[in-house]
């Protein structure tokens, strides 16, 4: 998709509210807070019927405050481009207090369906969402969210093509089963009914 000032037409035809009165630098920064992907400035112009080029500008304002290059404090998150779009971070210097806050205040205990997840991810990995979600059958956004919240799992790499998120198993995970390494794993065929091995599991 080439980009122009102009969104799609199917875009334009879309009913909708009208919400330009309301600043574009938070309304990208609203959607950039609940986004699990990288966004991309055509996608996120496209998503509010903005300008591309107004879009890019409004970006640029938004790393600049987040680093405090305005009038305003530097914050404790920063805006990266990664696999060709953007996304919030943590800022690096509050890495260790992020982590320990989220250790401390998660419960100890997974649900079904994040154990379910985890054991995709371990036996698939890297593997991104969508293709979590297609073995599963169910949407996993959530519970991908509580995963690395507890450092289970981690970011491997975007892909460069389509800026896909691949998740992988992190150490924390190896220490609390007790491994010294992934190949530790048991063989999971032998636990599947017949013809579940298709699903790529």
């Amino acid at each position: 998709m080439a980009e122009t000032d102009a969104v799609t037409d199917d875009a334009v035809d879309a009913p909708s509210v009208d919400r330009s009165h309301l600043p574009l630098e938070r309304r990208i920064e609203a959607i950039l807070m609940v986004a699990d992907e990288p966004q991309g400035a055509v996608h996120l112009a496209t998503a509010l019927r903005a300008p591309v080029q107004r879009v890019k500008a409004a970006i640029e304002a938004l790393r600049a405050d987040y680093d405090g290059l305005g009038d305003g404090p530097e914050r404790g998150f920063e805006l990266r481009e990664v696999g060709g779009g953007w996304r919030i971070y943590v800022r690096a210097a509050y890495d260790v207090d992020a982590a320990d806050f989220v250790l401390t205040q998660q419960p100890t205990r997974l649900s079904q369906a994040a154990l379910e997840t985890l054991a995709v991810i371990a036996y698939k990995q890297p593997i991104t969402r969508g293709a979590v979600a297609a073995i599963r059958a169910v949407n996993v956004d959530s519970v991908v969210r509580t995963l690395l919240g507890r450092g289970l799992i981690r970011e491997a790499f975007a892909d460069a093509e389509t800026g896909a998120i691949h998740y992988e198993t992190s150490e924390l995970l190896l220490t609390q089963l007790g491994l010294n390494s992934l190949d530790e794993l048991p063989p999971i065929s032998p636990l599947l009914p017949d013809g579940e091995e298709e699903l790529g599991l």
